[in-house]
């Protein structure tokens, strides 16, 4: 699962707000949020899901190693054919 640092901070690699990734997530705003809140906020794993399916398609990938985690953009195309 992903964190709350790891959304906020590959919204921010992709230039968007949390309107925008709502929108591309098909999720409502309130819900996108709770996920990003510093508190921790639960939220559906349907709803963790989405948000993450919307920021790997735009070439998002999510680093956990551990203790250590991250974002970063690797090429969307080259991504997709992964999967």
């Amino acid at each position: 699962m992903i964190t709350a640092r790891q959304t906020r901070a590959a919204r921010a690699l992709l230039g968007w707000t949390q309107e925008m990734l709502a929108d591309k997530a098909k999720v409502s705003l309130t819900a996108l949020k709770r996920m990003e809140s510093a508190s921790g906020l639960r939220v559906y794993e349907s709803t963790s899901d989405q948000v993450r399916r919307a920021l790997e398609t735009e070439g998002i990938a999510f680093i956990n190693s551990g203790r250590n985690e991250g974002v970063m953009i690797v090429d969307a195309q080259e991504s997709a054919e992964r999967k």
